[in-house]
Formats: structure tokens, C-alpha cells, sequence
């Protein structure tokens, strides 16, 4: 497997320290508040947060329909790193996702890679929008972000 050609990566600065930024994503009750795109509701059945940890998500969308996401932690390097398996199902399975941040004082240098098994995997998913279904979820972590800090 070529790595590179089976990577969707996105990029931002997070207007927020890497602390911040960090409990975001391992935390369960911050989880909730972001993960999933606008208008979703996130349940959380299982969050076992270790190296072989599982976690298991149920995303409701508003039309009703609801999407089980789940995986399993395979690297957890605080506060810098995670990667984990990840099935989004029916529309995505058996990626690895890879959270990297890097401290930039008040802000935090986020990179998000999507690794797909194959590179037609990759393409079919970025004919289906994964840019714009993260981009969404990236821009709810934003706003948690900012009102966490406003508190």
C-alpha cells in the first residue's frame, strides 16, 4: 500500500491550546458536544479510552437516520497524537484515522489523516464528500472550542 495515495489529509490551526484541543478528542462528554456533522446528535455506547481500547458512537442524523461509528485505539500519544481504526456505517469501513497536533502556544497545528486500504477506496470516498463531511465536523470542534474557552 502506498501510503500517500491512500491518505485524504486535512489540515487547520485551531484557535486553542493543544490541552484543550487534546481533551476534545479523548474526552467523552466533549465528544459529544462536536463529533458528527451540523444537526447530528452523538450518543456515546462505549468509550474504553487505552491502546486497544474499543469505542462505538451512534451519530443520529437529522432525517432520522442513524450511523453507527466504531474502532478500535491502536496509538495514544499525549498530547499529540492518536490513531485508531474506524468503521462509519453503511458509508465508510476499515480506515485508520491519525490525529496530530502541535503545540503552537495558543493555537494548536491540527492534521487529520484519513487512511484508506486502497487508493480506489480513497477515490470513491472523495467523490462521496469527505472533504466536506470532516470539514463540517472540524468546523463544530472549532465553535466547541471557542465557547470552551469563553466559559
Amino acid at each position: 500500500m502506498n501510503r500517500e495515495k491512500c491518505t485524504v489529509t486535512i489540515q487547520r490551526i485551531l484557535k486553542a491550546p493543544i490541552q484543550l484541543v487534546w481533551e476534545a478528542w479523548t474526552q467523552g462528554h466533549h465528544i459529544t458536544n462536536w463529533w458528527g456533522p451540523k444537526g447530528t446528535s452523538l450518543q456515546i455506547e462505549e468509550h474504553d479510552f487505552r491502546v486497544e481500547g474499543k469505542w462505538r458512537y451512534s451519530m443520529m442524523m437529522p432525517n432520522g437516520q442513524e450511523f453507527i461509528t466504531e474502532g478500535v485505539y491502536k496509538e495514544i500519544v499525549e498530547p499529540t497524537r492518536l490513531v485508531t481504526t474506524a468503521d462509519f456505517r453503511p458509508m465508510t469501513e476499515g480506515v485508520i484515522l491519525e490525529v496530530l497536533l502541535e503545540d503552537r502556544g495558543e493555537e494548536t497545528e491540527f492534521t487529520f489523516h484519513v487512511i484508506h486500504p486502497t487508493e480506489e477506496y480513497k477515490l470513491q470516498q472523495e467523490k462521496m464528500g469527505i472533504y466536506n463531511g470532516w470539514g463540517s465536523v472540524f468546523d463544530q470542534l472549532e465553535n466547541f472550542l471557542q465557547d470552551q474557552q469563553k466559559e
